[in-house]
This record gives C-alpha cells, structure tokens and sequence, in this order.
C-alpha cells in the first residue's frame, strides 16, 4: 500500500501540472459538426452506436429502466455506480450539451468538470469521431427521461480522491480520436476503429498494472473481479484469429457459434448484447482487422509435462470422467459436433496459460448466447455439484492434454479458488 501511494503522490505532483496546462485546451476539441442526417436520422445512428458501444450492459440494472444507471460494477479498488443517462434534466444528462458529452466521450469529464472513473471506458471512447459522439447525444436525448438520482460510488481511500484519479489518468491515459493508417484498406480502418473505440476490446483483452492501468493492447488477462480469463487476440496460441476464415470469424462474433469456437462468459454478452445488432459489414471489418493482428514469433514455451505416477493417475481418472460425462457430446475423438457441441481438439481456449475458463465451464456450465443467427443454443450442464474438485481437476488436465492438446495440469486447489467465484 505504501508503494502505491508513493507512486500516486509522485504521479499527482506531475498530473497536477498537467491539468492546467493541457487539460483546459483539450476540454472540447472540435466543435459539433453540421450533420447532414435529419433528426430521426442521427437519433437512428446514436441508437446503433450504443448498441455497438454495449452502453445499456452497465447503464442498466437487471430488470431496471433502460439507460437509467445504478449498476454496481465491481473493481479491485471498490464499486462504481454507473450513472442515469436518460433524458432526464435533474438526474441524467437531459441538461447536457453536445460538447458537455463529447467531454466526457472523449475526455473523461463530466459537465462539472470531476474526472471520471475509467470503469467507463473513456480510455477507450476517447478515439470516438466527434460526428458519432454527437449521433450518440442526440439518442440519449430522444431516450425517455427517468428521474433516479444516480447514487455515489464506494471506493476506498485514495482511490476516491479526484487527486488520486488525477494522478492515474497522468499514467494512463492520452486523449485521441482515432486516425485511419494509410497503408491499409477503409474496411481494416473501420474495424480498427470499432475494435479500438465504441468496441472497447481491449477493456477485457489486456492485462491490467496494480493501479488498474491498461496499455490498451489485446495481449490477454485476467478480467478483475469477475474471474475470467480473455485470452489474447494478438497471439495464435490464444484466441489469436490469423489462422481462421474471415467467414468463421464473422459468424462467432454475430451468432456466438462458429465450427471453430463458441463463446461463453461475458463474451456471450457481448455478443447478444451488443455485437448481433451490428451490421454485417462492420462486423466483416472487425473481423479483418483480428484477422490481421501479429502474432508472437513464436508460441511461448510450455512447461515440460508431469509424468509422474501421480500425473498419470490423474489422468486415468479424467479419461473415465470424460467418458461417462462428456463423450456422448463432444465425441471420444474430441471433435464434437459443431456447432452446437463445439469441438475440444485444437480448441485454444482449452489450452491458454491460465486454466480458469475450462474449469469455470465445467463447474457452471456453458451457454452461447441466444441470438437471432442462434435462437436456439445448445448449452452444457454444470458438473460442479456432482464432481468434488479432485474430479474436475481431473477432467480439465485430461482435455488440456488429450487430441493434440498440451497444455499444463490443474490441481484441485486451483479448481477449489474458482468454485465458488460468482457467476457474473
């Protein structure tokens, strides 16, 4: 804690140099733009930008009002409330202008000028084009005001503190809207951009410092607080996309299916939440752009498998595990039938570093989201309440090992960690 809050004092003392140096010029940036869309138009535009941005999964309470906020979002320094954002004038944002949200989309300040925690991803959001920031204010404008007082948030100290807030957005965060690169195409641009921006990937995609910062890369990491692993988009031994179809690509991120992966954890809610409802040209860019990210020069080497009797044994019992629970789905050659039962061979997200996804899976249970291209997913029971953590740490090492796969062994603690992690 005290290195922390060396770290944070020193990191202020340049902020708050910072802040009335820079920060006053770069409050609003470009003004609003004439658009040459009709109002119904650019309210249309806004709606399908905030569809693409997944606004209303933390603007919205399980069962609550559209957009009226009051979301606890769990992080390691304590909860953030998310705000109403209706059109309500006392209690959303009903009195906002154009450049008081464009502030906040691209510069991480509310109207009154407090900073804003970067559990809303402006990190992200700030490479948004000020003609999309204003699409998305006219259609937060048309949404039905609702009065609900947005209530304060629960951090501890200092993360509470605006200086302490000051001090981490002089580490971690630059203003930037986005800048096409020339040497690739509009379509790779435009995915860029969506993945980079509204898209906010790298939100979960990245490893995280202990103060919460973020590079803003796809290199994968644990998902705080939420138990989660989102593997890296950059690396072909994780979730890397070089090797796929662009087909294949599309289809898993519009229907949460594809023969090559299904989705799960809080990616089937981005998917039924957010991305099923883009176009199909914007997520064909998206998917260019994934395709097109750089692997590692090479798969990063892997501890030399456990052979002892020990090893062994465990296996053995994954094997028969395996086959009493699993096979009549996922096949005994582990190719199952895609789909609906998504195959294990060769599947990367059995083999990551971190185990925690596969022992999740088999502890609760998986489910594709239902989505128009898949109204009908199939899903996987969870095993958790008739297998002792011995067993699934059996079965998970087993498939983790088996068809080509190789990847590390799980121990029972490790399975034992995550058993009782809530579902979301």
């Amino acid at each position: 804690m005290k290195k922390w809050l060396i770290a944070i004092a020193g990191a202020a003392i340049v902020a708050a140099g910072a802040r009335f140096l820079l920060w006053p010029a770069d409050d609003v940036g470009p003004p609003a733009a004439a658009s040459t869309l009709g109002k119904e138009q650019l309210v249309a535009r806004g709606a399908y930008l905030a569809k693409a941005g997944d606004c209303m999964a933390c603007h919205t309470t399980r069962g609550g009002v559209p957009y009226a906020g009051g979301r606890a979002l769990q992080t390691p320094f304590g909860k953030v409330i998310s705000p109403n954002i209706t059109a309500d004038r006392e209690t959303g944002i009903g009195s906002w202008t154009a450049d008081d949200f464009w502030r906040a989309i691209h510069n991480g300040k509310s109207k009154d000028g407090r900073l804003l925690y970067p559990a809303f991803p402006y990190t992200n959001y700030t490479k948004v084009q000020r003609e999309d920031s204003d699409a998305l204010y006219a259609y937060f404008l048309s949404v039905p005001p609702h009065r609900q007082a947005s209530l304060p948030h629960e951090l501890r100290f200092p993360y509470n503190q605006q200086i302490a807030l000051a001090a981490w957005r002089a580490l971690y965060f630059k203003p930037g809207v986005y800048q096409p690169l020339t040497t690739h195409s509009m379509e790779w641009n435009r995915g860029a951009y969506l993945v980079q921006g509204l898209g906010h990937c790298s939100a979960c995609h990245s490893s995280r410092t202990t103060l919460g910062g973020s590079d803003d890369g796809l290199s994968g990491g644990l998902i705080p607080m939420l138990g989660w692993y989102a593997p890296s988009l950059t690396s072909d031994a994780e979730a890397g996309l070089g090797d796929w179809d662009t087909a294949h690509i599309v289809e898993l991120l519009q229907t949460g299916v594809s023969p090559r992966a299904t989705v799960f954890g809080p990616m089937a809610e981005v998917v039924r939440q957010s991305l099923q409802h883009m176009s199909g040209a914007d997520v064909q860019a998206m998917a260019v752009y994934l395709k097109s990210l750089p692997g590692p020069a090479r798969p990063a080497p892997r501890t030399p498998r456990d052979t002892s009797a020990q090893a062994r044994e465990q296996l053995a019992l994954g094997a028969k595990l395996y086959e009493a629970q699993c096979a009549s789905c996922h096949q005994a050659d582990g190719k199952g039938v895609p789909p609906g039962y998504p195959p294990l061979a060769g599947n990367r997200a059995l083999t990551t570093i971190s185990a925690v996804n596969a022992i999740r899976l088999v502890l609760n249970g998986g489910f594709a989201p239902g989505t128009s291209g898949n109204p009908r997913p199939y899903g996987m029971p969870p095993f958790g309440p008739v297998m002792d953590d011995r067993e699934v740490a059996a079965v998970v090492s087993y498939l983790r090992a088996s068809w080509g796969n190789d990847a590390p062994a799980v121990s029972a603690l490790e399975v034992n960690k995550y058993r009782s992690v809530p579902l979301e």
